[in-house]
């Protein structure tokens, strides 16, 4: 067994999409959270909502909601 805990990358390749790969849980971590501060407040989150929000790779994009939810109505008010 080889151990990389302290391995590091040294082709452009490797370094590239290992960082994509965390940038990409990154943002599924963050949209996952938004979902869950939607349903803590108690709101419904309707599947074509939870759907955009699961399939956005946006960080930015997905702070900007996340501030929204914590005063929307409902969920649908994160897109407005």
């Amino acid at each position: 067994m080889v151990k990389l805990d302290n391995y590091e990358w040294q082709s452009e390749f490797a370094i590239t999409h290992r960082a994509e790969g965390r940038a990409e849980g990154e943002a599924r971590g963050e949209a996952k959270a938004l979902l869950l501060l939607l349903e803590a407040r108690g709101l419904d989150v309707p599947a074509d909502v939870r759907v955009r929000v699961q399939g956005c790779t946006d960080l930015e994009q997905i702070e900007r909601w996340i501030q929204r939810a914590v005063s929307a109505d409902s969920a649908e008010d994160l897109f407005i």
